[in-house]
């Protein structure tokens, strides 16, 4: 976790949950061995059998981002390797060394070697492993445009792809039901916790009743937000380290800036933040706009910081759920009702992949799978659970004849069916 927050800057308590997350998926994966059953049918014909099971690919490869430098790697290389492959695992440039102890922790824990090899680098690298003839699989969370360049490359080359994309996750809030308290914290914790720098960060509020209401509601959730301390994320008492590098800080500050002269209104504004001792951090305090449009960049560009777009408020359920449909990405989305009846309408019509009712982070625990929809995937097959063992394995068919007879009809010119002798 200390490298964790050393490379990428995000809390202790942050970074603990990073790799904690990530255990969990090898805890599943240390049980795969009921996921890789196969099936068989005796007797589909006389002397005949059938059995078919899974068996791995060979070599894999994952490429992982700088926001989850421990989980997104255990995500791959345990599901990968307890399902018989090789794996070969490209860190994020600007987070290396989680991956490196990672890598140390299996081996120690008696992962042969040769079974799971680190390489490091920027895109020639990458471009190596999509072309690679050895390369039979390359699981790849990031931006849209790498992993779509990734994925376009890799399949052109015959490999199997799974890309997790950007995200725009968008949280309705029922104002005449929800508990507002309650609400008020997960919306501040789910849009501000890891700096934002999360595919799964709650980015959009959609706040459901008059514009008085709504207005009340605003006023606490920019006096919750600003409640929030920013320093290094070593230090105590801190809830939002600093961004990844200078450039992350003045790209979220431009689309800020941008979105207010668009028309959006800065009900709370993390822009020129110093902390002391650090005159030169990559520091954003929480910010909240107000009142976006959906042509304001804010809205229409995943911003990967401690920013909260509000959009005008709407008067219905069905209108925020149009709203959410019309959105191009799919990874995830949430509700805060106390009404159940709205809550089912929300999750059988809503056209988004991980749907959280009353919770803003609505990532499944790997005895599921990570399953986010539309533009913020390439691919269909998803991260660990089932699929992450679909992923990194195939089927193979074995039909049998084994006739006692020794002058039996072992086939002829006609397509054999079942029941024939």
């Amino acid at each position: 976790a200390s490298l964790v927050t050393l490379e990428n800057g995000k809390t202790l308590a942050d970074a603990r949950g990073d790799v904690f997350r990530g255990l969990e998926v090898v805890e599943t994966a240390a049980n795969v061995a009921d996921k890789m059953l196969g099936e068989s049918m005796s007797g589909i014909s006389t002397s005949m059998d059938c059995v078919s099971y899974r068996q791995p690919l060979g070599v894999c490869a994952g490429i992982a981002p700088f926001n989850f430098p421990a989980m997104i790697p255990l995500w791959m290389f345990p599901v990968a390797c307890t399902t018989g492959n090789t794996f070969v695992l490209k860190p994020s440039e600007r987070t290396p060394s989680a991956s490196l102890r990672l890598a140390q922790l299996a081996q120690e824990a008696g992962l042969p070697d040769g079974v799971l090899s680190i390489v490091h680098g920027a895109k020639d690298v990458v471009n190596g492993l999509c072309d690679s003839p050895s390369i039979r699989a390359i699981s790849f969370v990031g931006s849209n445009p790498a992993g779509e360049a990734i994925f376009a490359r890799a399949t052109d080359s015959g490999k199997r792809v799974q890309a997790n994309l950007g995200a725009k996750n968008h949280c309705v809030v029922l104002t005449q039901d929800a508990d507002k308290s309650a609400t008020i914290k997960a919306l501040v914790g789910a849009s501000m916790g890891g700096k934002g720098e999360r595919c799964m960060a709650l980015s959009v509020v959609l706040f459901v009743g008059s514009p008085e209401v709504v207005a009340e509601w605003m006023e606490e959730l920019a006096e919750e937000a600003s409640k929030l301390t920013v320093g290094n994320g070593t230090d105590d008492g801190v809830d939002i380290g600093p961004l990844v590098s200078p450039e992350s800080k003045e790209r979220v500050e431009r689309i800020i800036g941008e979105a207010v002269d668009a028309g959006a209104t800065l009900e709370l504004d993390g822009r020129g933040t110093v902390v002391d001792g650090y005159p030169n951090g990559n520091f954003v305090r929480p910010t909240i706009l107000g009142n976006v449009r959906r042509d304001n960049v804010a809205y229409t560009t995943e911003v990967f910081g401690p920013v909260l777009v509000c959009l005008e408020a709407v008067g219905t359920l069905e209108e925020a759920m149009q709203i959410i449909n019309e959105n191009p990405y799919g990874n995830g989305t949430a509700i805060f009702t106390s009404s159940g009846a709205a809550a089912r309408k929300f999750q059988h019509e809503i056209n988004v992949g991980q749907v959280g009712i009353n919770v803003p982070i609505p990532v499944p625990l790997p005895m599921f799978s990570f399953t986010g929809s539309r533009a913020s995937i390439r691919g269909d097959i998803h991260f660990y659970g089932k699929q992450g063992v679909q992923f990194y394995t195939q089927i193979k068919t074995v039909t049998s004849n084994w006739p006692f007879n020794p002058d039996a009809d072992l086939g002829g010119v006609a397509m054999p069916t079942i029941g024939n002798k």
